[in-house]
């Protein structure tokens, strides 16, 4: 590597760790689909603030709660077998 390219390879890491700062770990889940809670049970025909729309809030809540724990058992569980098996990239 030349004393030239030192800098922008410098530059190229200094972005990367900059940008990696962007991303949040704990966004909805994509099954989710990013719906408005709101929106999908006042289309299924429940009026805000009826027993039934209460439950349907309720049931989101805990789909998305779901969601995201699969995902972090996902994450801990590939992080265990990669420290398992180092001999497999």
């Amino acid at each position: 590597m030349s004393l030239a390219t030192a800098p922008r390879l410098l530059a190229a890491l200094a972005l990367a760790i900059a940008l990696s700062a962007c991303s949040a770990r704990y966004q909805t889940p994509v099954a989710m689909g990013g719906d408005d809670d709101d929106a999908v049970c006042q289309s299924r025909g429940y009026a805000a603030g009826s027993p039934e729309y209460v439950a349907c809030r309720k049931d989101r809540d805990v789909q998305r709660s779901a969601a995201t724990a699969r995902a972090d058992r996902r994450q801990r569980d590939l992080g265990e077998y990669m420290l398992n098996h180092p001999e497999r990239p």
